[in-house]
């Protein structure tokens, strides 16, 4: 995990309280690097190791270079994870420390290289919490089963050895990164800082792969080839994939964005006239919105809506979908649903939103947004129009007539005779 520092920030020019976290994080991990040579013993057989664990890392960079390099920049100040912590943290289990250090340094010196050329305070400082991160995983190594190295060949001791080396290797670097993200980014949420919990398990499942790398490199060497192919095709589907996640969902409220919802609404709509099944789509506009953003500003209108999208989600079906369309602008499509559910379905989401009492972080300290409200029109095929692009028209002016009428009120738009459906 990386990304810290906003990238128009120099170190030297950075916050004293920024300046001071990241000198005193660099200078423990320098002094860890010089103890880890103490009592140095090196064997040919560690230097095989390396130089495989080296060069998987460096296949695994570039095999997903262009992609990770999007990734670097659309991170920026949060944490941003990746898998190279399978082949350090095998490094943890398998080689004396200095060289377990030399594969961190290698990896991030790399990574630097080839992927986005940040300054370089940036990438020693994630290189240091790897390694303070790996030397807190090594104690634990050698407390719990300080008989038998690697930890895992010792039986169930030794599995108990490697999961207590691999939280601390994860709870050290994740604190660590988190800690430089808040204090570097002071209007960054602490959600925003701590992640998702999907980027975690990715942290998780890189862990495990370490482990799996690391008993493949002991005992079955040329297996490990293996496991480098199937790392690096998972990798990049993984990339992908979340690549074409982000490109169909609203980054401020993870909601389907414009594109994507009207790509589903099309594809239900085809399966509801296949079917002979209604579809119901509700237009949702929220009231007043403007003044929201002008008396809380508009970071605190961005964490309102974020709320409301979440109670959107929460008021539907898991088939149905909800999407943003733009501004305070939301439609959702509720697929096998009559005209009557559609109605009821708008109706508990317009008391839902006017219930809401939404805590809100603004320049002049916390407070609670209260009294919103929504205009929502309400349509239905095949009723309101057979075509997609009439069936949403239709919606849209019922949402206008709703606003026209008072406002916080659903309106649902009517029927249409066979003529006028298409």
């Amino acid at each position: 995990m990386s990304k810290w520092l906003p990238a128009h920030w120099a170190l030297w020019s950075a916050p004293r309280v920024v300046l001071g976290y990241v000198l005193v994080v660099d200078a423990l991990a320098l002094t860890v690097i010089g103890a880890s040579f103490i009592g140095l013993d090196v064997h040919s057989h560690d230097w095989i190791r390396f130089g495989a664990l080296v060069m998987g890392s460096v296949l695994h960079v570039e095999a997903g270079r262009e992609i990770e390099r999007l990734r670097v920049v659309v991170s920026e100040g949060t944490t941003y994870v990746n898998l190279k912590s399978m082949w350090m943290f095998a490094a943890v289990l398998i080689l004396p420390p200095p060289l377990a250090v030399a594969v961190i340094a290698v990896s991030y010196i790399h990574s630097w290289a080839r992927l986005r050329r940040s300054p370089p305070h940036r990438g020693f400082f994630s290189a240091s919490t790897v390694i303070l991160g790996s030397a807190v995983a090594t104690m634990c190594l050698r407390t719990v089963n300080p008989d038998n190295h690697p930890a895992f060949a010792g039986g169930f001791i030794g599995l108990v050895a490697v999961t207590a080396a691999a939280l601390a290797y994860w709870l050290i670097n994740f604190a660590l990164v988190v800690g430089a993200v808040l204090l570097s980014n002071p209007d960054a949420n602490a959600s925003k800082a701590l992640g998702q919990l999907s980027d975690q398990l990715i942290v998780a499942g890189a862990i495990g792969l370490g482990v799996s790398t690391a008993a493949l490199l002991m005992y079955q060497p040329w297996l490990s080839v293996a496991l480098l192919i199937t790392v690096l095709g998972l990798h990049r589907a993984l990339l992908v994939g979340q690549f074409q996640f982000a490109a169909r969902t609203d980054p401020s409220t993870g909601l389907a964005n414009t594109m994507f919802w009207h790509e589903i609404a099309a594809k239900e709509l085809e399966r509801a006239q296949n079917t002979h099944s209604q579809l119901g789509v509700l237009y949702l506009d929220l009231d007043h919105f403007k003044a929201v953003n002008d008396t809380y500003g508009h970071l605190a209108g961005d964490q309102v809506l974020k709320a409301i999208a979440a109670e959107l989600k929460h008021e539907v079906r898991t088939d149905d979908l909800v999407g943003r369309l733009g501004g305070e602008e939301f439609a959702i499509l509720l697929p096998s649903t009559s005209a009557d559910d559609t109605l009821r379905t708008a109706e508990r989401i317009r008391r839902r939103v006017a219930s809401l009492a939404i805590p809100v972080n603004t320049p002049s300290g916390d407070t609670v947004v209260d009294g919103l409200s929504c205009s929502i029109g309400a349509a239905t095929y095949p009723a309101a129009g057979q075509d997609l692009d009439v069936l949403l028209m239709a919606a849209d002016t019922a949402t206008y007539a709703a606003k026209e009428s008072g406002r916080n009120r659903v309106v649902t738009a009517p029927s249409r005779t066979p003529g006028q459906l298409s």
